[in-house]
């Protein structure tokens, strides 16, 4: 993973206020040259420093209107095949190792509460899964962001 200096993180605001924001847009809006603009994008694209677009799309409109997480504990000795099967789950959409009483906090989303049963009992089910504890999500408060930080980022550098 590469550094990001406070041109990237202008240029990575410019891009989450209009994600079809072009090359040569960016460039002027930032006053800087399109091949600058076009060689940045590049190397994030290399870097891995953008995750995928489907992180954009919110389950509610695919018809998962419920989230919950799932506090897992498991047996250690299972555990990359644990996380494996969860990723074979497509309820599953994200899955985080975690020190403490958890070994893993699982993110899933449902259709209803029906569905919400039947995929905490998959996750049970999976050979290695010793216990779970489920909360249900009630509203998201503060979604997932990076603009505050790009925000410092841009301002520390000028």
């Amino acid at each position: 993973m590469t550094n990001l200096d406070g041109t990237d993180a202008r240029m990575l605001m410019l891009l989450a206020e209009n994600p079809r924001s072009t090359g040569v847009e960016l460039a002027q809006r930032l006053g800087l040259s399109r091949n600058t603009v076009q060689a940045r994008l590049a190397k994030w694209e290399t870097a891995g420093v953008l995750g995928s677009f489907d992180r954009r799309v919110e389950p509610r409109a695919l018809g998962y209107p419920l989230a919950a997480y799932v506090a897992t504990i498991v047996d250690q000795h299972r555990l990359d095949a644990v996380v494996d099967a969860l990723a074979e789950i497509p309820e599953v959409i994200e899955v985080t190792g975690m020190t403490g009483a958890t070994d893993l906090t699982v993110k899933v989303v449902a259709r209803d509460a029906d569905d919400l049963y039947k995929i905490a009992g998959q996750i049970l089910r999976i050979p290695g899964v010793e216990r779970t504890n489920m909360g249900l999500v009630m509203r998201e408060l503060v979604g997932p962001r990076m603009t505050p930080l790009l925000a410092r980022l841009a301002e520390e550098s000028r």
